[in-house]
């Protein structure tokens, strides 16, 4: 059969830079940093005591109160994201095609919070003062099934969990679904909501996080020869892809298409990267050959960058093993976010997509002095004007797993 084509025609996100697209990406341009001091928990036995939360997040907005009650924050900025890009690309709730329309949103870690503390709970407590609503608030595909139940979408209904690809996954195949007719309208991407006191304190036991606490606007600086690990964050990222000739019959507002997906394993290690990057490259690989795209088609790349020591070079070195001389400008927009897990790789597409549905790349902040194996062109420290008709978007995850999106200009 004829594989259908895929655009982007609505967008929402949460990051900790703005609680929509706008003014996210208006700051990712401006280069302003979301890092600060975590002031979710007291910090001050912890070694690590900055991270990058999303501000002023009124959940109330979106969801009756005494509902998100009964969610886990990471659920809650899911739909609220979700709700934005629905909204956004101009869909109706109760559609006369439901079994069409199907939602794939995940997480990397889920309901972190929830859980702490309700084994906090069964602890001081005991177990009949635990919450029935324990379970139905953390477990990872609740955001599907809550976005579903609102819009009485009766298609597809999952959450790929892959760790830090996890929406890049949730992206890439829910295109799938559509691209080979199972659905006509998917809702994706990935929220995640994990600064607690458990995920800080065992990121920091693997040494993976900065510790630049006197000044958390300088933690997170993607190949600069002073970066010492990545900076949690929070946020969700949601788009919603439809079948071409559905979005242009309805005159739906196309902000891109999604050409090609790749994936494939480091098979290395459960946390480190493959030394030389073959895993990033394979993956990069496959979503050009998917595309049908030669790689010097490709004008940006929106790379993982999460700003550690090994990461940073590793995914170099893929980049260059599959452009070779001739890399494109590669930025970092984790360098103002921080790493959002679960949530990164959607996040960052739909930087991506505004990258080329407005000519502009976003900078990689905090870049004064790139390691010396890091020589790539990063976009460092402002926003570019450009001029190009494709873009890719990496995105690398603990057990090895990687996921490419490249979209093509509206």
């Amino acid at each position: 059969m004829t594989r259908r084509r895929v655009v982007v025609t609505g967008m929402g996100m949460l990051t900790p830079i703005g609680n929509n697209v706008t003014d996210s990406w208006h700051a990712a341009l401006a280069g302003q940093s979301g890092v600060a001091m975590n002031e979710y928990f007291e910090v001050e036995d912890y070694g690590v005591k900055i991270c990058a939360g999303v501000k002023n997040f009124d959940v109330s907005e979106y969801i009756n109160p005494k509902e998100a009650r009964r969610m886990d924050v990471f659920v809650q900025m899911g739909l609220a994201a979700g709700q934005q890009a629905i909204a956004d690309a101009g869909l109706e709730e109760n559609p006369d095609d439901p079994h069409r329309y199907g939602v794939s949103i995940g997480s990397g870690i889920g309901g972190i919070f929830t859980i702490e503390d309700t084994h906090s709970t069964l602890l001081n407590r005991g177990p009949r003062k635990v919450s029935p609503f324990f379970v139905p608030s953390s477990v990872i595909n609740m955001i599907s099934g809550n976005l579903s139940i609102k819009y009485g979408y009766t298609g597809p209904n999952l959450a790929v969990v892959t760790a830090c690809t996890t929406g890049t996954h949730n992206i890439g195949l829910g295109a799938r679904l559509i691209q080979y007719g199972e659905a006509d309208v998917m809702v994706v991407g990935g929220s995640e909501f994990a600064t607690s006191p458990i995920c800080v304190s065992t990121f920091h036991s693997m040494k993976a996080l900065s510790t630049r606490n006197d000044a958390p606007e300088l933690a997170s600086r993607p190949w600069d020869d002073e970066r010492d690990g990545f900076v949690l964050g929070d946020g969700a990222g949601v788009v919603v892809l439809e079948e071409y000739e559905r979005a242009k019959a309805r005159g739906a507002n196309i902000y891109g298409e999604l050409l090609g997906f790749g994936m494939s394993a480091d098979a290395f290690h459960i946390t480190g990267p493959s030394e030389n990057g073959e895993g990033g490259a394979a993956s990069m690989q496959n979503a050009l050959n998917d595309a049908g795209l030669n790689p010097e088609d490709i004008g940006y790349i929106n790379a993982h960058g999460t700003s550690t020591p090994l990461g940073d070079v590793s995914e170099t070195k893929g980049i260059k093993s599959v452009f070779g001389t001739g890399c494109p400008p590669v930025s970092s927009t984790k360098s103002m976010i921080g790493h959002l897990l679960g949530a990164a790789g959607a996040v960052e597409a739909i930087f991506t997509i505004k990258a080329l549905h407005e000519q502009i790349l976003p900078p990689t902040i905090n870049l004064h002095n790139p390691s010396p194996e890091c020589d790539l062109d990063y976009v460092p420290n402002e926003a570019r004007e450009t001029n190009i008709t494709a873009a890719a978007s990496n995105s690398f995850g603990f057990g090895g797993t990687n996921g490419t999106l490249v979209f093509g200009k509206a």
